[in-house]
This record gives C-alpha cells, structure tokens and sequence, in this order.
C-alpha cells in the first residue's frame, strides 16, 4: 500500500475548517442574514479554548454554542474565533481555536461539517441536516443585526432562566443525520 506523503487528509480537513472560519467572519463583519445561524460543537478541554470554569466542569468534553440572536463581539482571526455570549443572565466571553471545534452547522440551509477527535484525523464531508436542532437552555443565540446589550437581550426570550425546569442538553449532529 501506498504511503500519502501528501496527507490529503489533512488538507481536506484544513479546507473544510476554512469555511468554518469564512462563515463566521462574515457574520463578524455583515451580521447573520435572514434565518442563517450556527450550532459550533467545540472540544472545551483543547488547548487554547477559552471558557468559564463552570462551564468546562459542566462540559468537560464537548460544548455547543448557537450563534443567531444573543451574541455580542464576534471576532476571528486566523486560528481561532470569540465571542461573547450570556449564560445565567451574565455575559462570558469565550474563545475557540478552529482545530477544537468538532462540528459547525447551519441549519437554516441545512449544512453541516462534522470534524474526527483528535489530531491527524480527517473531516467528515458536509452533511445536510434532516431537521435543525432545538436550542439548549445552556446555550446561547447571537443577533445578527443590531447587537442589544447582554442583560437586555436574555429578557427578550434568550436564555431560559432558573425557575425553567427543562435540562440542559448538549444536541449531537449524528441525531440528526440520515441513515
């Protein structure tokens, strides 16, 4: 068998984490036009993630955030993207390293990239998305176009707060694939 010197694999990967990073530069720069939004599934434990204690013990392994109505200073360089978002009616700031995030959808068009653990692995192609999946209480939402204030925002309908029942659920894109 022959050796791929080449690692195609790796560059396919590398390609695929580019549109990652092109999609949300646009949203950065132009806001989330019309119904388009993003289900980013991160890897909290990789070096270079950024978030709040709590939440890695909450999630020690894998993290979903939405980006669509509460979100605020969407920045992306070129390895790694922040944002803020509200979690508890309290805004954190949390940054991402491309080489963490383990899937990216946007199920507005029903597109989906769902990234191997670990390093050296390949990338799954895209993948439509069946049916978008419900947001999770812990996570939290982005405005496209005017940015309110992150108090102000949770009031309008964004995160659910304590008295809420419901638990929190990290959603998988594999639930959502066709067999």
């Amino acid at each position: 068998m022959t050796r791929d010197l080449f690692r195609y694999d790796k560059m396919v990967e590398t390609a695929l984490r580019g549109v990652v990073r092109e999609a949300l530069s646009r949203a950065s720069q132009h806001g989330l036009p019309g119904t388009h939004h993003f289900y980013v599934t991160f890897r909290t434990g990789h070096p270079g993630v950024g978030v709040p204690e709590y939440l890695r013990t909450k999630y020690p392994q894998e993290m979903t955030i939405v980006l669509e109505h509460q979100f605020w200073e969407l920045s992306v360089a070129e390895d790694a993207f922040a944002v803020t978002l509200s979690f508890q009616n309290r805004p954190e700031r949390i940054t991402v390293p491309f080489v963490a995030i383990t899937a990216f959808a946007d199920p507005s068009v029903k597109f989906g990239l769902q990234f191997q653990d670990g390093a050296g692995e390949t990338a799954r192609p895209a993948v439509p998305l069946a049916e978008p999946p419900a947001a999770s209480p812990e996570t939290a939402a982005a405005p496209a176009k005017p940015q309110a204030e992150p108090g102000e925002a949770d009031r309008k309908g964004g995160e659910k707060g304590e008295g809420d029942k419901k638990p929190a659920e990290i959603v998988t894109l594999d639930a959502f694939r066709k067999k």
